[in-house]
């Protein structure tokens, strides 16, 4: 009886090994959905207005770039789910299947890359800091001492950790709750990518009251990440950004956030403009 036990262990657990996991376009297919994990207060990327709705532009490239290259390959209008993530919850997000795709400001590190893959890359900005306005603090090297905010879980935080290890680093599970103890007199200075500073400085109730400072201590290409390995769904990913880049849709959409009359005016640089190009596959 013991041998029979343990052969028919071993044959359900072969057969169970055997068994492929559903991918994430089988998912997609068969949900009829596309689940997104993003942000909810993190300007102009994605966060919810005045009038309760939750926008911004990562949200607009997956709506008008990635979807409609999901529906061309599923043949079926596919429709679209957000959920909130966070630095500190983001990936956990992804690994548990509980989104299909992170599409807000991530930044795409090698270390990132061994628990998940990323989509080419669909924004390039720097880390500095957002101050009072007259602070001392001028950029990384004026921190010494100084209590800085960061995200759990940033790129941020670790380069302040390694490059500045005398300042006094406090993390934050979010955006608003780090620009709430700088307010507060909590910190002396929030870092985080400049172009989310930018953002968080444009929709605070006295901008003028803050400052971005500081040259760009670290490079932070974002990407939107997807789960390890799952390169059907991501070819689809990219097929939608390089098509969005080719058109020109992409840049109209960038318009409508960072131009001159967007919510947060941040121009596209002309070497960054290129760099988006040449991620572009000649057809």
């Amino acid at each position: 009886m013991k041998r029979i036990a343990l052969l028919l262990s071993v044959l359900l657990f072969a057969g169970s090994y055997g068994v492929q996991a559903e991918t994430t376009l089988e998912k997609i297919d068969k949900s009829g959905t596309l689940t997104i994990g993003t942000r909810t207060g993190s300007p102009p990327f994605a966060y919810v207005n005045k009038n309760n709705e939750w926008v911004g532009f990562s949200i607009d490239l997956v709506e008008k770039a990635i979807l409609p290259a999901l529906n061309k390959k599923l043949n079926k209008q596919i429709k679209l789910e957000k959920k909130e993530s966070a630095p500190a919850t983001r990936i956990p997000l992804l690994t548990s299947n509980a989104v299909d795709l992170i599409a807000e400001t991530m930044t795409d590190t090698q270390s990132r890359r061994d628990s998940v893959d990323f989509s080419l890359t669909f924004f390039a900005t720097g880390a500095q800091f957002l101050v009072k306005k007259g602070s001392l603090i001028k950029g990384i090297q004026t921190i010494a001492g100084k209590r800085v905010a960061a995200q759990q879980g940033s790129t941020n935080a670790r380069i302040i950790r390694e490059r500045a290890p005398s300042a006094k680093l406090l993390e934050f599970p979010d955006q608003p709750a780090a620009f709430q103890a700088l307010t507060q007199g909590q910190v002396h200075a929030y870092t985080n990518d400049g172009i989310q500073l930018a953002g968080l400085r444009a929709k605070a109730p006295k901008p003028d009251e803050w400052a971005v400072v500081g040259e760009f201590f670290s490079y932070e290409p974002y990407g939107m990440a997807l789960r390890k390995g799952d390169s059907d769904f991501r070819q689809i990913v990219n097929i939608g950004l390089m098509e969005s880049i080719e058109s020109g849709r992409y840049f109209e959409i960038y318009d409508k956030w960072f131009g001159p009359k967007g919510e947060v005016p941040y121009p596209l640089a002309p070497e960054t403009k290129r760099f988006l190009q040449m991620q572009v596959v000649p057809k």
